[in-house]
């Protein structure tokens, strides 16, 4: 009898594959929106702390009786001041609703709805633009090139993510490939599915070739769902 899949076995969501959460400072999420719909928020920047689990570092800042984690902005320094609410500066670290941020300017960790907290960009080194804004939507440019409509009260904070160029530094051994991996449960090296036994991968067996089409439909079981899934188009374009 083989074994599961791996990707089945992450699929179950046991211990073995999940991100280990105290590896993470914190939950980093903006205050509740109905703390800053009507009223600003006022607070200062008490350390800068490197996360293991996140590719960014995050800041502790001290507001009015109680503090909140945030994602770092490229030159935030420690004692400086930090707005959250509508009237708010256009100032790098500050976080504003999309209607009130003026078209281009960077901003990342978008609310993909207003009061979620935080969703969209918030990787190390990344940032979005802010194309145009119209009565019933803003229209951002995300770091994949893609220009998504969000809803004007979504909030998002002024200026691009600490902890850019970190893949600009060669990795150099494999050692330092592992322990990246590690820090957020994921096994590291992962071998090829042609390179299995037919009982661990569909693509195993065959002497290291599938044998079949690697296309699979976007409905097909959770076991069946490796290669090019819901592919428009495979091989070499002519």
């Amino acid at each position: 009898m083989g074994k599961s899949l791996i990707q089945q076995r992450r699929g179950k969501g046991t211990t073995t594959f999940r991100v280990p959460s105290h590896r993470y400072r914190g939950r980093v999420k903006y205050v509740p929106l109905n703390m800053t719909k009507e009223k600003t928020i006022v607070g200062r920047v008490v350390e800068i702390l490197h996360d293991p689990g996140r590719t960014a570092p995050v800041a502790r800042v001290k507001f009015e009786g109680f503090e909140k984690l945030i994602i770092a902005p490229e030159g935030i320094l420690v004692g400086e001041e930090i707005a959250i609410g509508p009237n708010a500066p256009i100032k790098i670290g500050n976080t504003l609703p999309l209607a009130m941020i003026p078209e281009g300017s960077y901003v990342y960790d978008i609310e993909a709805a207003p009061g979620d907290g935080g969703k969209f960009v918030r990787a190390g080194g990344a940032y979005a633009l802010v194309v145009s804004r119209e009565k019933d939507k803003v229209i951002v440019q995300l770091p994949s090139g893609e220009l998504k409509q969000f809803n004007p009260m979504c909030r998002a904070t002024i200026g691009v993510v600490a902890g850019g160029g970190r893949l600009e530094k060669p990795i150099v051994k494999a050692g330092k490939a592992y322990y990246i991996a590690k820090a957020r449960n994921r096994f590291w090296p992962k071998p090829r599915g042609v390179k299995m036994n037919a009982v661990n991968h569909p693509h195993g067996g065959k002497e290291h070739h599938i044998g079949r089409p690697s296309t699979v439909s976007r409905r097909a079981a959770p076991g069946q769902k490796v290669g090019h899934i819901a592919a428009r188009r495979t091989g070499r374009r002519k």
